[in-house]
């Protein structure tokens, strides 16, 4: 059949609109309505009384926001309308929403025009494409003439009519700026002269595909544009009785970036675009099966940045971030193109290396990891030195699936870590075991407080000269139902790891004051209360006025309690710790540091700090009845803090000599388990009164 040109076609104003309503009441495929100038409707073709469900006799009279039209959308429809009505403001065609007689949901394409009548009102016609029915309706390829007309008007697609060979001889564009040339260079054309070599390729071969078959094909193709690259999505469809193809063209640029974006999301990190965890655990499975197919061994690299945080706490996230992304730079510049480095969060970073023969390849690779990071990193400035700690588990000998592998590399980590940071390892099965020990403990600790699992013991502090209990230090103890009783020096640094220090730590702070209440009314004495403060639980901002509140509470002044400070608190540098000491000085809480001599700074913080308390740590005590190195080192120690104006608690005393000779050195204070070892409540309080009788 010899093509026949598409028309649109031509209302005049001043006609009537009975030969218009004739031919869209032949149209049941499409909605046709038609509303006055106060939008009540004059026309409802059969199509509408198809897609609404409203005959012809329920819509006529109605007015548009009755039948179709959503509540939450009457007002910008009404005001619209008026808009065109009133002022000439055409309404522009668009996908909407609206609602039929069941009040379902019926999404369509709808597209507007003003007509004014015979009498000189104005009268507005819709024309309804249900989307699903349009695509359909490409896929066939067999509208009738008016039906295409409304959908090349509504429509923001390409269409091109062209020969079974590919000529292309008609078009229709709303949106001329989607054209790659000018109409007058391309009709009469063949396609593929047309387009560039690959995209001409691509629609040739949709040609032939869908002259074999029945209905439509469908491809993606992009162009270069003069405004830039722009995607589009071609459906192709075969008229057989008329010997054409039917091309329709639409712009996916927008849906396009959405989904690289998603895609962006979705695997890769959004800081350093590295492949983000889920990626690079699927690609650590595609290596292992790759590995397993061609009898290879593998390696997996767990890379922690080591002391990251304190560049987040120090210098800000910014230069965290930045730092992030120069270190992902270079590790990702450190390995072959077929090997994979990701993120799997934090500031830590997954390696995974392909085809790797022995273990001593594996130690080359690591040691270059390490040497690459002896170069600062240069950020806004700043010459920074990162080093890592990097866990290192071989396929097959240390797993054999993704879990096993990740898991064992990160238990190498830590070990690394505990190596003293800047270092390698190897994953071995003694590490599995002490790792699923803190695992355990970590796991339990969780629920721990709200089971009751924890109590305070308390150990007692001695006068040197008048041989009398003047207070006591609060140590916490743990026994777990499933792991028994857990030592400090096992869950203290897991609970620092986790977070749950500063619960934790608020519940001794609490339970020990409240006990400090109990033991002097039932003593009818004052003593001291000490309690020691972990470099976490300074990150909690409300730690100051929790213990002044707790304070307040038990009715205990200030000076009562002693805070325990480790040099590990001092050495963060952080602001907030120096500004936390200098509020508890304020309030009249004195400032104890912990262990001294053990650290490098201590002399230094002394006089930075307003300290009130030295203690001297256990380990030069157990010395100074064996050599005058220690014996000397005590010596010096106290006689320092007393021309600072603080007194000195010795720890650790555990023999009589040690106490005499405490003495004979002006010690202060003194504790340890030859006075007593840390005890509970109840028995502390009996042990306090008894001391006090026999001494």
């Amino acid at each position: 059949m010899e093509y026949m040109r598409i028309k649109k076609p031509i209302f005049h104003p001043n006609l009537t609109n009975d030969p218009l309503h004739r031919m869209f009441d032949e149209v049941e495929a499409i909605s046709v309505q038609g509303y006055d100038e106060q939008r009540r409707v004059i026309y409802w073709n059969k199509g509408s009384e198809s897609l609404y469900g409203y005959s012809k006799e329920e819509a006529l009279g109605k007015r548009l926001e009755e039948l179709i039209i959503p509540k939450p959308i009457w007002e910008n429809i009404i005001a619209a309308h008026s808009n065109w009505v009133n002022n000439n403001v055409p309404i522009p065609a668009s996908e909407i929403t609206l609602h039929n007689k069941k009040g379902e949901d019926i999404n369509v394409f709808s597209s507007h025009v003003m007509f004014i009548n015979q009498d000189n009102h104005k009268q507005m016609y819709c024309v309804d494409i249900d989307l699903s029915d349009v695509r359909y309706a490409q896929a066939q390829a067999i509208f009738k003439e008016k039906m295409l007309e409304a959908v090349f008007e509504a429509s923001p697609d390409l269409f091109f009519l062209m020969t079974e060979e590919g000529r292309i001889i008609d078009y229709r564009a709303n949106n001329t700026k989607s054209l790659y040339m000018s109409p007058h260079q391309f009709t009469g054309k063949l396609m593929v002269d047309i387009l560039p070599e690959q995209v001409a390729n691509k629609f040739q071969m949709h040609f032939d595909k869908v002259l074999k078959q029945v209905g439509e094909t469908c491809f993606e193709y992009e162009l270069a544009m003069p405004f830039g690259i722009v995607y589009f999505e071609a459906r192709l469809s075969h008229l057989p009785e008329h010997n054409q193809i039917l091309g329709i063209v639409r712009d996916i640029t927008e849906q396009h970036k959405s989904s690289e974006i998603i895609r962006q999301h979705a695997y890769f990190d959004t800081l350093t675009l590295l492949p983000n965890r889920f990626l690079a655990l699927d690609r650590l499975s595609q290596m292992l099966n790759e590995a397993e197919r061609n009898e290879e061994c593998a390696a997996v690299f767990f890379i922690d940045l080591d002391d990251f945080k304190k560049v987040n706490d120090s210098l800000g996230h910014e230069i965290g971030d930045k730092l992030l992304i120069a270190a992902a730079n270079r590790l990702n510049q450190s390995i072959r193109k077929e090997d994979t480095v990701g993120r799997l969060g934090g500031d830590e970073f997954i390696i995974l290396i392909r085809d790797i023969n022995s273990d001593s390849d594996a130690s080359v690779i690591a040691d270059t990891l390490l040497n690459i990071f002896r170069e600062p990193l240069s950020i806004d400035g700043r010459e920074l030195i990162l080093t890592l700690s990097i866990g290192i588990a071989m396929y097959p000998q240390n797993g054999t699936n993704t879990s096993e592998l990740l898991r064992n590399s990160d238990i190498a980590m830590y070990q690394a870590k505990a190596l003293g940071r800047n270092a390698y390892s190897f994953f071995t099965k003694e590490m599995n075991v002490s790792m699923m020990r803190r695992f355990e403990i970590e796991e339990q600790m969780h629920g721990a407080l709200e089971r009751n699992e924890f109590e305070i013991y308390y150990q007692p502090l001695l006068d040197v000269n008048k041989k009398q209990i003047i207070g006591a230090e609060a140590l916490l103890r743990w026994h777990n139902a499933a792991l028994g009783h857990i030592t400090p020096d096992e869950f203290i640094p897991i609970a620092e790891h986790t977070g749950l220090i500063v619960a934790i730590g608020r519940y001794v702070i609490k339970q020990s004051l409240s006990f400090l209440t109990h033991w002097q009314n039932v003593t009818q004495q004052k003593y001291v209360m000490a309690v020691n403060l972990s470099p976490s639980q300074f990150r909690d901002k409300e730690l100051f006025n929790f213990i002044k509140n707790t304070l307040t509470d038990e009715n205990i002044p200030a000076h009562s309690l002693e805070l325990e400070i480790t040099e590990g608190v001092l050495m963060t540098g952080q602001s907030y710790v120096d500004d936390t000491l200098l509020q508890f000085d304020q309030l009249g809480v004195k400032l104890s540091m912990d262990d001294f001599g053990t650290g490098y700074s201590s002399l230094s913080y002394l006089r930075q700090y307003a300290f009130d308390v030295l203690k001297i740590d256990r380990s030069f005590i157990n010395g100074i009845t064996l050599n005058d190195e220690d014996r000397n080192l005590v010596k010096a120690a106290i006689a320092m803090a007393h021309s600072l104006g603080l007194v000195v608690v010795a720890e650790g005393v555990e023999m009589h000599q040690q106490l005499l000779i405490l003495e004979e050195l002006g010690c202060d204070f003194v504790q340890g388990y030859y006075f007593s070892k840390p005890i509970p409540a109840a028995q502390f309080i009996t042990f306090s009164q008894e001391y006090k009788l026999t001494e």
